[in-house]
């Protein structure tokens, strides 16, 4: 009994997964070579197996690509991406087939930034410590915000969604930071730059207190949908002095007792080829990648 642990770097807050992140794209067969072909991530062999919609697993997350005009998340999406030799040589494989979008890559010092066919900007990382357990998946989400809204938004996420949330200054600025999962974030970055307007992409979250989530939003009626026994939709953040809207993104919020909650995703293991076919390793693993 003389063991001693730190239980608080165990917590969560209210929101306890980010499962997917929602754009409209117009081309399925594009979207096909880049998030698959390119990026090798999973299409969703059980789901969504038409020609107007395809959802993209990404470890324990997910892309939903459903067709429509593009929407591009102002920011980017960070991902947890194992061996950046082996994706750079996928996306190098691109540069033909996508000639013509605004397809791109280029390699920063920690990260590989590629941007979608239609303007979405990823940050690929490497598995390392900051990422925990995560060597396949979403890390965070981060958005360009007006200058003086961080401090705002974290307070939004610390009174009304209940979840830990601070703004951090660092050599690009002030950000509010709001814990979405296990390493996970929503990251809200000021920037002195013109925002573009709001184009309907949204994330989706888990969340443990739905009922109290619910109605701490409904009492400044920002719930704008009601989706189903499970599911409800709000999109904009306020001052909790003035009212005073600091920002848009639609949050698709979902309690723990969805049916799709925890779902299993399978990811496959992109480096598999029928030429250099080996046998029992069709499937994504960590411990793979860690071998080879």
């Amino acid at each position: 009994m003389n063991r001693h642990y730190d239980r608080t770097a165990e917590d969560l807050g209210n929101m306890v997964g980010l499962e997917h992140v929602n754009v409209t794209i117009p081309d399925q067969q594009i979207a096909t070579l880049f998030y698959v072909t390119g990026l090798g991530l999973t299409r969703d062999p059980y789901l969504m197996t038409s020609t107007n919609n395809m959802w993209i697993n990404v470890g324990r997350s997910q892309f939903h690509l459903p067709t429509g005009a593009p929407q591009v998340v102002r920011g980017h999406v960070a991902l947890v991406i194992p061996s950046r030799e082996a994706l750079l040589r996928r996306l190098s494989t691109l540069r033909k087939p996508l000639e013509g979008t605004r397809f791109d890559f280029h390699e920063r010092n920690s990260y590989v930034e590629v941007i979608q066919p239609w303007g979405n900007v990823l940050r690929c990382y490497e598995p390392e410590e900051r990422f925990g357990r995560i060597t396949l998946g979403i890390s965070y989400v981060e958005f360009e915000v007006p200058q003086g809204a961080a401090d705002g938004i974290a307070r939004f996420y610390g009174e009304v969604v209940e979840t830990p949330a601070h703004v951090l200054e660092d050599a690009q600025g002030r950000a509010a930071h709001a814990m979405v999962g296990l390493k996970q974030e929503l990251v809200y970055r000021e920037t002195d730059r013109p925002l573009a307007d709001y184009d309907g992409h949204h994330v989706q979250i888990y969340v443990t207190d739905f009922s109290g989530l619910h109605q701490r939003l409904s009492e400044r009626d920002l719930v704008f949908e009601e989706s189903d026994q499970w599911q409800y939709r709000f999109k904009n953040m306020v001052d909790l002095d003035s009212g005073k809207l600091l920002y848009t993104i639609e949050h698709e919020i979902r309690s723990m007792t969805h049916p799709l909650f925890a779902r299993p995703l399978v990811n496959r293991n992109p480096d598999q080829t029928n030429t250099r076919y080996a046998p029992g390793h069709d499937a994504w693993s960590w411990q793979m990648q860690h071998t080879h």
